[in-house]
Parts: structure tokens; C-alpha cells; sequence
């Protein structure tokens, strides 16, 4: 799961709500309880295709879905349209050296059909962009030619669309949700495997040789000894705007995934502004 967790988004103004019909201005008490409905962030979400092991982790999608939904985001979903760099049959593992699938095509059974070209997501449209995690993200997005992440490592190029994307949004000082920038602070979890808890811990070492900062996080806090629940992790790069966290990096019960891309999507929110 190398590259894949580490993904980003960033943030912009919300536009003003027109008046209503009456001639006067309203006063701050009545706008405060006013019956419209505050806009909510409009994110973009990018996906490399379907299924952990050649395109997008799918429950990490899913959990993302969700907690954009309850944080009351409008949300537009987004692939590129290429090839997959290869299929891998998710039984066994392995390539299925007889098969070819379309990224774009593969990452609309997420969206539900609902997906646009990666080629007309627009920084000026969204207020901060997602990209979840999967070996897609590293094989699908991260690549040129014959060339990715996964198996180039820090040598890789990331693909034009998505380097656009990116530096939009990074140019925009709009918040990124997962994903390598030169210089900006990122966590993927633990640098070390502990017993095979963190397997993909050499992640790490990538991430530092791309340039970026690894912070090390838990996938949660335990605070169970001062009887308080566990708190799930993200971490916040506030001066790029940047928000990870570990998700499946980590082996450890799916809940806690999930609440740990909950507070990923809520941070992003938070960076918003909205």
C-alpha cells in the first residue's frame, strides 16, 4: 500500500447568498436564524479504480462517502481516463495476464455511474479535493509510460492530469486529502513493522525520499485507562493544507479505519472554512 495513503487537498472562499425578496436589511439576530441552508464544501473526489490491490481501496472510498455526507459536503467524483497499469485477480493476488481495464470505467462502479474525466476537475470549482488510498493510487495515478510508483518508487512521474490537480489546488491554498507534495508533512503511519501491525511501514522511507515530512500517528489514541474512548488520528499540515492519515496502512480492526478517515474528512472540512 505503499504511496497510496498519502494523498492531499486544500480549501477556498464560499460565494455570498443572495437576499430575499424584502427590501430591507435584515438584522444579524435574524440572519443568524435564517431558514437557508449554509453551502456546504464542494469536494472533488479522485479515484484510481476499484479494488485494493490495482485501483481504489474500496471501503476507504466508502468511509470517505459517508463522512463527507454527514459533514454535509457536496461532493463530485472524478477518474482518469486510462489504462490500468495492470488487473490483478483479487483471489489469487496476482495479474491476470489476459485482461485490460479503463481506470475511469472501473472507478464508476464507486461512484455509482456518476463519475467525470479527471481531465475537466477544475481547482476553481472545488473547494479541496480527496484522493483515497489503494494500490491504484501508486500504480494508476503515480505513473508515465512504463513507469510507477509502485514499481519505480521515488524515480516515478505522476500522471499529468493529477499533477495539474495538485498543483491547482496546492496553488490555491485549497485543502488535499492524501498525496505526495515536495516539502509538506504527511503520515502513513508507524516507520516500523511492530510484529507485522504496520506492514507497509517502509512507506515511510519513500515519502522522505520524495521529499515530503513523515510524522508518525497511530491509527488512534487510547485514553481507556482515564475511561475515555480511543481518539482516531489525522494529521494536519496547516501551513500546505495538507490532511492524512493511516487507514489501511495499519492492521488493525476496520472501525477504527474508519473513525481515523473520519477525522481526515473532518479536518479537511474544518480547513475549508465552510
Amino acid at each position: 500500500m505503499a504511496a497510496v495513503r498519502v494523498l492531499v487537498a486544500s480549501r477556498l472562499a464560499s460565494a455570498l447568498l443572495p437576499l430575499s425578496g424584502c427590501h430591507r436589511v435584515p438584522s444579524q439576530r435574524a440572519a443568524l436564524h435564517s431558514s437557508t441552508p449554509r453551502p456546504g464544501a464542494r469536494v472533488a473526489l479522485v479515484l484510481s479504480g476499484c479494488g485494493v490491490y490495482d485501483g481504489t481501496e474500496i471501503h476507504e472510498a466508502s468511509a470517505i462517502l459517508v463522512h463527507l455526507s454527514r459533514g454535509g459536503a457536496e461532493v463530485q467524483i472524478f477518474a482518469p481516463d486510462v489504462p490500468q497499469m495492470h488487473v490483478i485477480d483479487h483471489t489469487k493476488g496476482e495479474p491476470s495476464e489476459s485482461e485490460s481495464r479503463n481506470v475511469l470505467a472501473e472507478s464508476a462502479r464507486i461512484a455509482r455511474g456518476k463519475i467525470t474525466n479527471l481531465a475537466q476537475l477544475s481547482a476553481a470549482n472545488h473547494d479541496a479535493a480527496i484522493f483515497p488510498g489503494g494500490f491504484g493510487a501508486a500504480k494508476n495515478l503515480c505513473v508515465s509510460k512504463m513507469s510507477t510508483f509502485a514499481v519505480d518508487g521515488k524515480d516515478c512521474k505522476v500522471n499529468k492530469e493529477v499533477e495539474r490537480v495538485l498543483k491547482e489546488f496546492h496553488g490555491a491554498r485549497k485543502p488535499i486529502g492524501s498525496k505526495v507534495i515536495k516539502g509538506v508533512e504527511v503520515t502513513v503511519g508507524h516507520e516500523q513493522e511492530e510484529g507485522g501491525k504496520w506492514p507497509y511501514a517502509g512507506t515511510a522511507e519513500a515519502i522522505k525520499a520524495l521529499g515530503a515530512k513523515h510524522c508518525v500517528k497511530g491509527v488512534t489514541i487510547s485514553f481507556l485507562a482515564a475511561g475515555r474512548r480511543a481518539r482516531s488520528q489525522a494529521h494536519v499540515d496547516q501551513k500546505n493544507k495538507v490532511v492524512t492519515t493511516p487507514a489501511f496502512m495499519c492492521e488493525t480492526a476496520l472501525h477504527h479505519i474508519h473513525d481515523g478517515i473520519g477525522a481526515m474528512v473532518k479536518k479537511v472540512l474544518e480547513l475549508t472554512g465552510k
